[in-house]
């Protein structure tokens, strides 16, 4: 199942705060060599690169889909390819800013991943990094539950997804064993008011909900989203509804 661009930005107000948030944590620097690492439709990364005057962009992302609406974007100073975050840390090549929007909690096994993606950064190269908390964030509890749930776990073959973000001490300590200073990390909470339901559903159905679906056939899907969301109105009784969506940003420079 693709990635719905249309769908992910229904909600482009609420992503986009955290964005804006981590961007301002980066110095602008001469010649700047920078990644964006899920870069989605790339709206983002342009933004980043008038922020950032002195900086070339390269924006990668795994889904075409996704980045079929950044071609419009790309000029002398950004340009976009399809690659997924493992594939760019086999490359040879080293940056002098790594930037990813919520994107690295695709990628599994941090305690191995932060410090290969270090490894990426030259020296005096900065990391900034914004990741939903999803260990924290109730919706993706619910979902992560109702997978273990019969007759979905048998349907599913066993598979879930357990999610692979740390807390923020964890990775406090990851940086700093692997030489990165100007320490700044904060774990936020972004709230979403929500007037319905259906609000809550169509969130998390842009994103965490489609791996879970694309392993099930139509008339499971059906099943598997009727279910879900009768689990988010018993965990969301009073509306309208508060959804303290945590959080997690990173940064820091090689020393």
């Amino acid at each position: 199942m693709p990635w719905n661009p249309d769908v992910y930005n229904q909600f482009k107000d609420i992503r986009f705060k955290p964005f804006y948030d981590l961007a301002e944590l980066i110095t602008d620097e001469k010649e700047m060599k920078a990644v964006d690492l899920g870069c989605g439709t790339g709206e983002q990364t342009a933004i980043l690169t008038e922020k950032l005057t002195n900086a070339v962009f390269t924006g990668i992302d795994s889904s075409p889909e996704m980045l079929e609406k950044s071609k419009a974007l790309e000029n002398g100073r950004l340009h976009f390819r399809i690659s997924t975050t493992e594939e760019m840390l086999d490359a040879d090549e080293n940056w002098d800013l790594i930037f990813s929007n919520a994107a690295l909690q695709w990628s599994d096994n941090h305690q191995e991943l932060f410090p290969k993606l270090i490894s990426k950064l030259k020296i005096g190269g900065q990391l900034a990094v914004q990741m939903p908390y999803q260990p924290g964030n109730t919706l993706n509890k619910i979902l992560f539950e109702l997978a273990q749930d019969e007759p979905f776990r048998t349907q599913l073959n066993d598979w879930n997804r357990p999610s692979a973000v740390l807390t923020i001490d964890e990775y406090a300590q990851i940086l700093f064993d692997n030489g990165i200073e100007d320490l700044n990390l904060s774990q936020k909470v972004y709230p979403i008011i929500a007037e319905n339901h259906d609000t809550l559903f169509n969130f998390i159905s842009g994103s965490a909900l489609i791996p879970y679906l694309e392993r099930l056939d139509e008339e499971q899907q059906k099943a598997f989203t009727s279910e879900f969301k009768q689990r988010i109105e018993k965990n969301f009784p009073k509306l309208p509804a508060i959804y303290a969506f945590k959080r997690i940003l990173l940064y820091g420079r090689k020393k």
